[in-house]
């Protein structure tokens, strides 16, 4: 007699679309990059920001082309945790989610201080706290909400922007633009590497693999129409911020664009910017949770971090108990760590998840739809050096608790290590 087969474990529901994604994207990155790397990167390299920028482009194109590709063929949640178990080997999987896990926790800790220090500067902590709280409430209702919610908060920072833009341009001097005369190819590099933080959120799409409908078509499209967009947006910021500033008034402002708008000869409108940059701040909160919960239940479903962590909402269908554990490890961090130093470790993380990335699209074969032979080596290099040229202190934090990761997998659970 044939005995009964269990029921499947329960999915997440395939409700994204095309621009659902790109929104998500563009959700993720643009407000990391805009209101936060753009002083630190002039610091680095001045007006040679502009070629840093470039460089950031072009290796995060490299790693979008590369993911795209992978999660065409790889559509389920976890982004280079999958591809890297598939193509690499189990460690190498393993050891992407875990840069990728702890790299982005920091994120969260990061966006939400600066959610935080623009709403509510004198409780900027407690405001923090209140935002990682109130987003993570919202994304165990359902990703579709999330969703709606990222497509409102985008429509305001690109109007912001905008705004910032036109503002910059009443005041613009073109020898501002020098030919970088303060700018070392070190200098250039280090740059590259910080405006690379704000380019990372193309990956929230990839994590989202279970969630978008036809995965095969949507999530190779979303990818780069996302880089594509942020990256128009991006240069024309720098640009315009630089001829209101010049190097060293964006180099040395605390809060750049709203510098910029003061500096402008519309200056009475900077309380705008500063709430398109609490706007922006969430949106990118809002993603990065929603993208380390999906990467931790894809890692908790193989028994690397605790099984209970692979539970999924039966009514929402999200997966609930990996969004309640992120959102109280990010309320931690927020009330522990200094901004500075959340962002620090992040990027080294992030470039370690991409160099996997990068590695393992190198593995895909001729009947896979590959991308360009050239493009993962690249990838792979570039992340390579935007690392190691990072201010010594990040890439110091950022190996040891990559380290960490690894030291933990030959002694992880015996389940786990059953399953690679």
């Amino acid at each position: 007699m044939n005995q009964p087969q269990p029921s499947p474990a329960p999915g997440l529901a395939r409700r994204l679309g095309t621009g659902d994604a790109v929104v998500v994207g563009l959700g993720s990155m643009i407000g990391a990059g805009v209101f936060a790397a753009f002083a630190p990167a002039a610091r680095a390299a001045g007006s040679g920001l502009l070629i840093g920028l470039a460089i950031a482009a072009a290796v995060a194109y490299c790693n979008a082309t590369s993911s795209a590709r992978l999660a065409a063929r790889h559509p389920q949640s976890g982004g280079t945790y999958v591809y890297g178990r598939e193509r690499l080997g189990p460690f190498w999987g393993y050891l992407a989610g875990w840069s990728f896990v702890v790299g982005k926790t920091a994120s969260c800790a990061a966006m939400a201080m600066t959610v935080g220090a623009y709403v509510w500067p004198h409780y900027a902590r407690a405001t923090a706290v209140g935002a990682v709280v109130l987003l993570t409430l919202l994304n165990l209702r359902g990703v579709q909400k999330a969703a709606w919610l990222t497509r409102a908060i985008v429509a305001v920072t690109l109007a912001v922007l905008a705004f910032v833009v036109a503002a910059c341009l009443t005041v613009a001097d073109t020898d501002h633009l020098t030919p970088f005369p303060d700018a070392s190819a070190y200098g250039v590099l280090q740059s590259a590497g910080l405006l690379f933080f704000a380019f990372a959120g193309y990956a929230r799409i990839a994590t989202l693999g279970e969630e978008v409908r036809d995965p095969q078509r949507t999530i190779p499209r979303a990818i780069p129409l996302a880089l594509g967009i942020t990256l128009v947006v991006y240069a024309g910021v720098a640009l315009t911020a630089l001829l209101a500033l010049g190097p060293n008034g964006l180099a040395h402002a605390t809060a750049p664009l709203d510098a910029a708008v003061r500096a402008s000869d519309w200056p009475a409108a900077a309380p705008v910017v500063r709430v398109g940059a609490a706007v922006a701040a969430l949106g990118s909160l809002l993603a990065l949770i929603l993208g380390v919960s999906r990467t931790t239940l894809a890692m908790a479903r193989d028994g690397h971090l605790p099984r209970t962590l692979a539970a999924v909402d039966p009514r929402h269908q999200v997966p609930h108990h990996a969004e309640i554990a992120v959102g109280a490890v990010v309320v931690l961090l927020v009330t522990l760590v200094d901004l500075r130093g959340a962002i620090g470790f992040s990027s080294f993380g992030v470039l370690v998840y991409y160099a996997l990335a990068n590695a393992s699209a190198m593995r895909l074969g001729a009947d896979e739809n590959p991308p360009p032979r050239w493009l993962p080596f690249a990838g792979l290099g570039g992340c390579a050096v935007l690392a190691v040229t990072l201010p010594w202190r990040s890439a110091l934090v950022g190996a040891a608790v990559v380290g960490a990761g690894a030291l933990w997998w030959p002694v992880r659970p015996a389940g786990a290590r059953n399953r690679g």
